[in-house]
Formats: C-alpha cells, structure tokens, sequence
C-alpha cells in the first residue's frame, strides 16, 4: 500500500507555480527560520547560512515544476538547503571526509550519557559547533536532522561506513570538548 503525503501547504506551491507573488512571500516566511536552522547547523557560520538560504530558496523557487509532492514541501526544501550547504562547505575547501575505509572506527558500546546529565543546551550547542566540518555534518545530519547512515552517505557522496565512522569520531570529540572544556 503506498503511503499518501498530506502537505498542507500544496495551495501555496500551486499559486506560486502560477506566479502569485504574496505566495512566494508566504512560503518563504514560513520556512526561512527552519531552513535557516539547518544550514546554520551545517555551515556553522551565520553569513554563509543566509546564502545557503537564499541559494536553497532561487533553487527551489525556480524548479517548483520539478516539485512532484511526493515528500511534503518542507522535506523538500530540506534536501536542497542540505545539498545547498554542503557545496558550500566544498566550496570553501574545508576539510573533506575521508573517503577511504581505513579511516573506518569501530562503533562502541555507550552507558546512557543523558542520565544527570550536567551540560547546558548553550555549551553542548557550542560544542557542537567547535567540531570539524565533518563530523559536525554527519552528526547533524543524523541526530538532529533524522537521516539514517545509508540518506547521508547518499548526500554527502561518502560510504555508509564512513558515515558511521565519522558519527563515532564526532560523538567521542563531542563528549571529550564538553568533559575537557577544549575546542
């Protein structure tokens, strides 16, 4: 059985595929805090989110025919503001994944870390962001954006391994900036 996508915002993608204005305003206003949300988590630099935005908004805005609801308009966008932010990250030629299985780290067993857990939203946010390019998109990908390994490997042009991998290498790097206060 196939399963049906509702998206409530179909009215607004077809009375902008017609050219109403207000509609493309709508949209925008709608999904640019959310979007701008992603980027931010991917890029990690204020300036280069907001043109991942814009980027992520023109695409969209102009490929609307290409739009065949068969995901909701805002999973949509969010595969382009994703694409959108990694070329940007490649862009700048920051550091690139090993794509290379010998970089592969073997996944270990963790205690649940959430159990008095003694860091402020802020500092894990910030420690988030201190981690390399890398590991900060895979691990933003998978625990805050939803993709599973196999979706990232796909969007990033990398191995699932290598996405599990640099899942591994990001979460030790993270507990060990948040336990040791370095960056």
């Amino acid at each position: 059985m196939e399963e049906q996508v509702i998206n409530i915002h179909q009215d607004l993608v077809d009375r902008c595929r017609s050219g109403d204005g207000d509609a493309y305003y709508r949209l925008y206003k709608l999904y640019n805090r959310s979007m701008f949300n992603v980027a931010y988590r991917m890029v990690n630099d204020e300036d280069d989110a907001e043109d991942v935005l814009q980027e992520a908004f023109i695409s969209a805005f102009n490929h609307l025919a290409s739009y065949r609801g068969d995901s909701t308009f805002g999973a949509w966008l969010k595969r382009i503001v994703v694409n959108k932010a990694i070329n940007q990250i490649q862009k700048k030629k920051w550091e690139r994944i090993p794509e290379d299985d010998r970089w592969d780290v073997k996944e270990e067993e963790q205690p649940d870390i959430l159990e008095g857990f003694p860091f402020t939203v802020e500092k894990v946010r910030t420690a988030i962001e201190a981690l390399p390019d890398g590991y900060r998109m895979v691990l933003s990908l998978y625990l805050l954006e939803g993709y599973d390994h196999s979706e990232i490997a796909e969007i990033m042009g990398i191995t699932e391994s290598t996405s599990k991998s640099q899942f591994n290498r990001a979460k030790k790097k993270l507990k060990e900036i948040l336990e040791g206060g370095q960056s």
